[in-house]
């Protein structure tokens, strides 16, 4: 079968890039066809105007002046500081790139999947692929005999964000699908409330693969060692996050090291490392501090002890469905004072079996919607 899978663009995002290598090798794996949606990256930043000004500190004056700023930096500076992600994406991932997906050919497909991250909240997908917030619910496919089919997609949050109007054109295109899963245990309640559609609780897309896939891929690209013991895996930086892992470091006896870009100078200070450093990283690591869903998720896939720190700003409903599926939840911790977690044990038999159990139960469920 050919398969299309629709997630958000492969950007710098270590996360993002490796749930769709993940939901496209289980995919090939089972002998279809695959392939991932893909922007061109030397268009239209992923990022609204208004947000990309922003970000980047400037004062809006106009929308379009905002919107060339915003196209003039992203294809200056994208090619330097995504040169590796981008890189580890065109090498094992097959993608199908378009400008819009209102230009995908319908005969190109038997299937299309919308994969995991959070695809299905809003403010994420509206920009990328020239879309509208139905499109991430296959709205662009009407009148397509294709099936479609949602794998651990995401809203991200508890609450909803979806306008009234948008509630009523993604109801409608998601009443297509031949089935749907979503990532977060809230999200099959949003599935019920608002759209009327029983959703199937899954794991994410990169807990489809084992360890020992991801370790292929290291040694693939002859990944050198990582230069410490305790793996800081922050996204939003505060000094009293590096307070907490100082001393988390202290009471381990362990040295702290970081796979991540700068987040000033110039482009060639702001590369990100190559996905299989950061990968490595998880490999090497005797304990690992996050503040990322993905950082927790790989730190179970390699049976790393770890604490998370609650990040409200990211979605936390992400972080206490995943955790709570494998009873983990102590694992979360929202005092940064308070580190007694650090040194009790995981049990991680216990933790295994509930992931290869899930795992073989996710497998089944892709496996008989696209038969």
């Amino acid at each position: 079968m050919r398969i299309g899978i629709l997630t958000l663009p492969l950007h710098t995002n270590y996360g993002g890039i490796l749930q769709a290598y993940a939901l496209q090798t289980a995919l090939q794996r089972m002998g279809h066809n695959v392939c991932v949606f893909d922007t061109k990256k030397t268009q239209k930043a992923p990022l609204s105007p208004v947000v990309y000004a922003k970000r980047l500190g400037y004062k809006l004056l106009k929308d379009r002046s905002a919107l060339i700023m915003q196209e003039k930096h992203h294809n200056r500076v994208f090619p330097i500081i995504a040169q590796h992600t981008q890189r580890f994406a065109s090498k094992y991932i097959n993608r199908y790139t378009v400008d819009s997906l209102s230009m995908v050919d319908k005969n190109d497909f038997d299937a299309i999947v919308v994969g995991s991250d959070q695809i299905w909240r809003p403010k994420y997908f509206s920009g990328p692929f020239n879309a509208r917030t139905e499109d991430a619910f296959l709205a662009f496919t009407e009148g397509w005999n294709i099936k479609r089919i949602a794998y651990a997609a995401s809203f991200g949050v508890d609450h909803w964000e979806f306008t009234a109007k948008e509630t009523v054109k993604c109801k409608a295109a998601v009443a297509c699908f031949d089935a749907v899963a979503v990532r977060e245990d809230a999200a099959v309640v949003q599935c019920k409330e608002h759209f009327g559609v029983e959703a199937k609780h899954v794991v994410d897309p990169t807990m489809l693969l084992n360890k020992e896939d991801y370790i292929a891929l290291i040694e693939q690209e002859n990944e050198p060692v990582s230069k410490g013991t305790l793996f800081k895996y922050i996204l939003d930086e505060t000094p009293e996050k590096q307070a907490l892992v100082n001393k988390v470091a202290k009471e381990l006896g362990l040295q702290p090291f970081a796979v991540k870009p700068g987040d000033k100078g110039k482009p060639e200070e702001r590369i990100y490392p190559p996905i299989t450093a950061w990968l490595r990283a998880f490999l090497d690591a005797e304990f690992i501090v996050c503040d990322s869903f993905h950082g927790a998720v790989f730190s179970i896939i390699f049976n790393k002890p770890f604490i998370v720190i609650g990040n409200n700003k990211r979605g936390m409903s992400r972080f206490t469905s995943l955790l709570k599926m494998f009873s983990l939840e102590e694992r979360m911790i929202t005092d940064l004072n308070n580190i007694d977690i650090c040194k009790k044990p995981i049990d991680w038999d216990n933790v295994n079996a509930k992931r290869s159990h899930l795992q073989t139960e996710c497998l089944a469920f892709l496996n008989t919607n696209l038969s």
